[in-house]
């Protein structure tokens, strides 16, 4: 073992005096002052005959979208460049023979990267897509140890993709290692790796001992570490030191640490000035510095690093509410050569792939509850409306505010109600201000009048036996001790007829026994402050004008309107025309102009396709009809009620299942069945 290392070391320390001259160029065989270099089918010297270029551009015009096959890579391929050869919306796409996909394929578009095909590693670039006009490329180095099938992904004409890979030839001289290389020196920028320590001590040893034959008509086959016997005729004569330093050079005594564990790192050799005899380790000063070799940088630890799944972030929930999905990207990645490369996923079949989908709920939806069932018509006669609490309450009871819910689910809160025709109307007037008693029970009263409507339209109540009441209770509380706020003496009226205005004191006071005592205002405070001023009406000053309360409005929505009758009334509520018409209140005024919330009745839809014919005859009036042609039976009988609704309508026959604001009801019945209806064609 020592007279291998011996023989190794010596042999070493020669290859350095040639290698590093002073300015003179080294050959790719290694040798000082040769000007061989490796030409294109990666030979040292050789003359570009031992392989052949295939090229060529694929330019054939295409329809079908989809995957077409452009070129073979034959096995053995080397220097392969497939290039589109301007920008476009195809995609370049490669596969094995075997079928296996290694860029683009099965409808998926990989990201710019390296990928590994074939025993090689191809470069797929996609240049930026604003600042390029250059097209896709696939780049590799070979060579391919299979057949592989470059496709385009066709989406518009095809601009052309240009194609170059390199073949061996029919005779090829394969390059021999330089007579002079060490055995893990780099070679063409390839480094030897020796299978294991073990053996190549044993080779060494073995050569040490025997001189292997060479066969004559072969180049000459020299075994790592050793030199041919004769000098070749291209060396230059070593180039002796000065005699000082005859005895010492420079020797390799080891690498440094690799810069990575795995996915390829690098490290350089360390050089030190040893004795030539003994391989004792001396200071630099004894050796050339000229002649130092240059650290050169090797690969190390060049397999790649155990694939990982990278894992993305989550994608926002699919819905506000309730039970949703969300999604995440996971690719299967490695490191190499301090790049993170996307991977075939059975790279990382060693390791539980993690969840790209997952359940998600940011919070339970809230929902519609009915809270109260429907309320009395709010008429009694004519057409009114009734309303019920429909509230939107949270997945925890609380209400919450209505866009919580879905308003396309929201249940009616109000509803137009029909108690029959009106003749007749009460006409009211507000109720009195001041209980008829100081303390003690009393009462408050207010004027009621019956008179006939003048539009008989209008959605009033009938008079009827149901008088509104012209007096309500009072109590203003006990008279005995009793904290009360007192009133002083009205002052005189600030106008001398028709209405003004008149002032008071009022003051906090308790009652006792035959006297007052005046207390604090805050005393009274859980009292209603009687007002300080009023208005007051010393005489009559002409008529004033009445009115009746609103009607119901016409539509529930999207904007109706709502009418009462207005009368002039002199002092004995007699009809008068005295009234001052700048102070006559509105008759009429807009109301409910909220969009509406279509109502979708499933049980009531047209079963044909011509209803409108049915429409148009008045053929709804019919059970038949009124349910075959359900939807648009009631579409006509609202469009009729918009129309004559200030007209009088009362001849218009109206089913009774049809609600509809102020039409009264027909006498024609609307169960009323036709022996022969007209038949509906469905074609």
């Amino acid at each position: 073992m020592f007279v291998s290392y011996l023989i190794l070391t010596l042999l070493y320390s020669q290859t350095t005096v040639l290698a590093r001259p002073g300015g003179e160029s080294i050959g790719c065989d290694d040798y000082l002052g040769s000007d061989k270099v490796v030409d294109k089918c990666g030979i040292c010297g050789g003359d570009n005959t031992a392989c052949k270029v295939v090229s060529g551009v694929f330019k054939h015009t295409l329809t079908n979208l989809g995957y077409h096959k452009i070129v073979e890579i034959p096995e053995g391929a080397t220097k392969i460049n497939i290039t589109e050869m301007s920008k476009s919306n195809n995609y370049l796409a490669l596969r094995s023979r075997s079928g296996r996909s290694i860029i683009n394929g099965n409808w998926a578009i990989d990201r710019p990267g390296r990928y590994e095909g074939g025993g090689t590693m191809f470069t797929y670039k996609r240049p930026n897509e604003i600042s390029s006009t250059a097209g896709e490329s696939f780049l590799a180095d070979g060579p391919t140890n299979e057949i592989l099938d470059v496709y385009m992904i066709h989406q518009q004409p095809n601009p052309g993709i240009h194609y170059e890979y390199i073949i061996p030839g029919a005779n090829i001289i394969s390059s021999q290692l330089p007579a002079h290389r060490r055995p893990g020196e780099p070679f063409n920028g390839q480094l030897e790796v020796p299978d294991s320590t073990n053996e190549e001590d044993e080779d060494l040893q073995r050569e040490t001992d025997t001189n292997p034959e060479q066969s004559a008509g072969t180049f000459p086959v020299i075994q790592p570490g050793r030199f041919p016997s004769h000098q070749p005729e291209n060396q230059v004569p070593a180039v002796h030191p000065p005699r000082r330093n005859r005895d010492y050079n420079w020797k390799q005594i080891g690498t440094t640490e690799c810069t990575t564990t795995c996915g390829k790192g690098s490290q350089y050799p360390i050089f030190r000035c040893v004795n030539r005899i003994t391989h004792e380790e001396v200071s630099e000063s004894y050796c050339d510095t000229s002649t130092k070799p240059t650290p050169e940088e090797t690969a190390c630890n060049t397999f790649p690093c155990p694939a990982f799944w990278d894992i993305g972030e989550w994608s926002e929930c699919s819905k506000t509410c309730g039970l949703g999905m969300q999604h995440r990207q996971v690719l299967c990645r490695q490191i190499y050569a301090n790049r993170t490369l996307t991977v075939q996923l059975f790279r990382c079949h060693h390791l539980e792939k993690p969840e790209t989908t997952s359940t998600c709920q940011l919070k339970i939806c809230s929902e519609w509850q009915i809270r109260t069932e429907w309320t009395s018509c709010s008429v009694p006669c004519g057409v009114g409306q009734r309303t019920r609490d429909v509230k939107c309450v949270s997945n925890l009871g609380d209400i919450v505010d209505d866009e919580e819910c879905n308003m396309k689910l929201r249940p009616s809160d109000i509803e137009n109600c029909d108690m029959g025709p009106c003749a007749k109307s009460w006409f009211l007037t507000e109720w009195s201000d001041r209980c008829s008693a100081e303390c003690g029970d009393g009462i408050r009263t207010r004027s009621v009048v019956c008179m006939t409507n003048h539009v008989s339209s209008l959605p009033l109540e009938g008079c009827g036996n149901n008088q509104p009441s012209e007096t309500t209770p009072c109590n203003n509380g006990p008279c005995a001790g009793k904290v009360e706020w007192f009133a002083g003496s009205w002052s005189q009226c600030s106008i001398e007829c028709g209405s003004g205005t008149q002032q008071r004191e009022v003051i906090c006071v308790r009652k006792t026994e035959g006297s007052f005592g005046v207390l604090n205002p805050y005393e009274c405070s859980f009292l209603e402050r009687p007002a300080s001023q009023q208005s007051c009406y010393l005489k009559p000053c002409g008529a004033k004008w009445f009115n009746t309360e609103w009607s119901t409005c016409s539509k529930s929505c999207e904007g109706g309107f709502r009418v009462r009758e207005v009368r002039c009334l002199s002092d004995d509520m007699m009809p008068s025309n005295q009234c001052d018409p700048h102070f006559k209140p509105e008759e009429k005024e807009l109301c409910n102009s909220q969009d509406c919330i279509p109502e979708i009745d499933e049980n009531c839809k047209d079963k044909y396709y011509n209803c409108n014919v049915v429409v148009q005859a008045r053929l709804c009036v019919y059970t038949y009809y009124k349910t075959a042609c359900c939807a648009s039976c009631r579409r006509g009988w609202r469009a009729v009620f918009e129309i004559c609704l200030l007209e009088i309508c009362s001849l218009i026959p109206i089913p009774e299942d049809v609600t509809l604001p102020v039409l009264p009801t027909s006498d024609v019945e609307s169960d009323t069945e036709d022996p022969s209806p007209p038949s509906l064609h469905t074609n």
